[in-house]
């Protein structure tokens, strides 16, 4: 099958510039490199670009591509020492999309521990009003009978004589597009870089032991729900002498039977009487601390809200606190007794109302909106 044109794989014309080059295949090899494109053809359409690349940006190649196209007359294209000589596909990866490298990490380096997540459940006030306690968290911590080595008292690890520390090995493949090199992990220290002869009696090799730790935590006052809070140094053990991940508390608080948050504010709902809101009156309304009285005008309607400053949630990041807003509902009588059945009838017919007459109009004027005059 013949070569398509170097040019065409690139989608550039023979006048491009070095930088053009450069730059088109750096996005063919981010497109079609087979740690991100899982396509059948990806990795066939990296090797074709990786080809182009290599010819285009290379000035003696490039004139000699230009001239004789893929026909090298000195049969050297491609054959014997002018054949392309290039790493793994992880050395390309770490060049195009950033970091040392998974297949280039030192295995001997010291590694951050993971960072551990805790959910927590507390009361409403306690959140309001913040609260220290203990937690008990399950997580791997550094070997105290081998400092973490894994080794045995008395033995060190021994550096692998396969990869020679590094946790790689090297697999050299002469392919129709050059000469390969595949790095994996070692597979006689599994990428470690050391051997333990003798193993940890306590640990048994891995450096690491599971453990329950007590944790003494402070829940700040004001801290809402789905707040989350970093105890730093507190999650799993790192390695090689790495410093210990953090551990994260998610804080989940509990619905109150009279109380609805809202940020730093608190609602409330609170039942009038019929008497109350007509005439006015002086009630207590409970807050997050205490009973306070509150005056309610006469003539109050339902759904009126009253607000009671500085009676909310203490600001977390700040200074002072929010405020308790309370809504009145008129609460309308049942099961009314006769007397008080008349007594109603009597202050309807004092107030100049007629119930029978309110009806007819109501009844008239939906007939003229529906039936037209």
């Amino acid at each position: 099958m013949s070569k398509r044109d170097y040019y065409e794989v690139l989608g550039l014309g023979k006048q491009a510039s070095q930088d053009e080059i450069k730059k088109a295949y750096r996005s063919l090899a981010r497109q079609y490199h087979p740690d991100v494109n899982k396509a059948a053809d990806a990795e066939s359409k990296f090797k074709e670009a990786k080809e182009a690349y290599d010819v285009l940006s290379d000035d003696q190649k490039k004139a000699q591509y230009d001239r004789f196209g893929h026909v090298d007359p000195n049969q050297g294209m491609g054959g014997g020492g002018g054949g392309a000589d290039f790493g793994g596909f992880g050395d390309l990866f770490d060049m195009f999309f950033g970091g040392n490298g998974g297949g280039r990490r030192n295995p001997n380096a010291p590694q951050r521990g993971n960072d551990l997540q805790y959910t927590m459940t507390i009361e409403f006030k306690e959140a309001v009003f913040g609260k220290e306690m203990d937690i008990h968290i399950p997580r791997t911590e550094t070997c105290d009978t081998c400092d973490g080595s894994g080794a045995k008292s008395g033995t060190k690890p021994e550096t692998c004589s396969v990869c020679q520390g590094s946790g790689q090995q090297e697999v050299i493949q002469n392919t129709a597009f050059g000469r390969i090199v595949n790095r994996r992990v070692c597979s006689a220290c599994n990428g470690q870089g050391k051997i333990i002869k003798d193993k940890c009696s306590t640990c048994h090799g891995a450096g690491k032991v599971k453990k329950q730790r007590t944790i003494h935590i402070k829940i700040p006052a004001g801290v809402d729900d789905g707040a989350q809070l970093r105890v730093s140094g507190e999650g799993e053990g790192g390695t090689k002498g790495g410093p210990a991940g953090d551990l994260y508390v998610v804080i989940r608080v509990k619905a109150h039977e009279f109380f609805e948050r809202e940020g730093d504010d608190i609602y409330c709902e609170v039942p009038l009487t019929f008497t109350q809101a007509a005439l006015g009156d002086e009630i207590e309304i409970p807050t997050l601390t205490e009973k306070v009285k509150l005056k309610i005008p006469p003539g109050t309607q339902t759904d009126t809200h009253f607000r009671l400053k500085s009676k909310g949630v203490p600001r977390l990041r700040g200074y002072g606190q929010g405020d308790q807003h309370v809504k009145v509902v008129i609460v309308t009588p049942t099961n009314l007794k006769d007397e008080q059945k008349d007594l109603l009838r009597q202050f309807s017919k004092l107030n100049g109302e007629n119930t029978h007459e309110q009806s007819q109009s109501i009844f008239e004027r939906m007939k003229k909106a529906f039936l037209g005059d």
